[in-house]
């Protein structure tokens, strides 16, 4: 038998999920049958499995040791270098600057992520201990691409990851990137328009009209210093698809320069030649909590801004665009 007490970090989810994530090799329809014939107690009471958890409740799992053994998933964590900047640091939320170069979640088995060393980062400093918390696991609620550097916002309890993701979802956290696009902007510019990805490609379209299985956007451009021929631009994410900004800048005929996929091969080569880009220029610098719920009150207003890679702040400079 063994006796779990729920922790903060744990709380406010369903028995269930909890149970799920705690005994990760047990069947889905063995969990259920352990409920219903008492072989898992909820507060010293038989459960349904919908119950939300809260801190200091109490489980019961009447369960062999061989069992446990064979149920539970006790893969080691390895440690691993962190690369990123903290930006800021509280009990619900970790803010970090990711560098460029590093995926948010890692897409094999044995790759590198912003995932791991958070892990990494929080067991350092004593924020989460794998061996003692098992129904929760902290990572990242927004994504970046590989090579766009700039601001993720990291749950560090579960009821802090739930908040911070509806938050994300229904815009209550505005976010701001950096840019240097091709041709001159000297006016504000709303763009809407309807995205789809593209069948068996890692590309997408945005199109002015509907098309089927197409979703809606929104990206909003301020410029704020032009050469002529390009442009330095703060961007509003309003909405938050694939490759949004860079698909959406491309198809008013301003690429971000250096972008691979949407952007303008001759310019690419230049900045290539010039200063060594091989990747676009995006930044995700700064985020606003605009309408903040519980348990992040606190933060209501409150902006946190990253500087840019600096290779970005030399070609701002030779290209006259600070």
């Amino acid at each position: 038998m063994r006796q779990i007490t729920i922790s903060n970090m744990e709380a406010n989810q369903r028995l269930d999920k909890f149970l799920m994530k705690y005994l990760k090799k047990c069947p889905k329809s063995l969990i259920y049958r352990a409920m219903r014939t008492k072989k898992i107690k909820y507060n010293a009471k038989k459960p349904q499995g919908n119950e939300i958890l809260k801190e200091n409740d109490v489980i019961h799992i009447f369960f062999t040791d061989q069992q446990f053994e064979e149920f539970e998933h006790s893969k080691p964590i390895q440690k691993v270098n962190i690369s990123f900047k903290p930006v800021y640091e509280d009990d619900n939320i970790l803010i970090v600057n990711k560098p460029m170069g590093l995926l948010t979640q890692k897409d094999t088995e044995k790759g590198h992520s912003l995932a791991d060393e958070v892990i990494s980062y929080l067991i350092e400093n004593k924020s989460y201990d794998p061996n003692t918390l098992k129904g929760f696991t902290p990572a990242p609620c927004n994504r970046l691409d590989r090579n766009t550097a700039g601001i993720v916002l990291v749950g560090k309890n579960l009821m802090a990851t739930q908040t911070l993701s509806e938050m994300l979802r229904n815009k209550q956290i505005s976010k701001y990137y950096m840019s240097i696009v091709l041709g001159r902007v000297t006016s504000p510019i709303i763009l809407k328009g309807y995205h789809q990805k593209q069948d068996g490609k890692n590309e997408v379209v945005i199109s002015n009209h509907f098309i089927e299985g197409a979703k809606p956007v929104e990206t909003r451009i301020l410029p704020l210093k032009t050469n002529g021929r390009y442009t330095l631009v703060e961007v509003q994410l309003v909405t938050g698809k694939t490759h949004q900004i860079r698909a959406h800048l491309s198809q008013i005929g301003h690429p971000i320069i250096g972008d691979p996929k949407y952007g303008d091969p001759l310019e690419n080569q230049y900045f290539k030649d010039q200063y060594d880009l091989r990747y676009q220029i995006l930044c995700a610098y700064k985020i606003k909590f605009e309408l903040c719920k519980e348990p992040f009150l606190y933060l209501q207003n409150r902006v946190f801004t990253v500087q840019a890679p600096l290779s970005y702040s030399k070609i701002c400079e030779e290209e006259s665009l600070l």
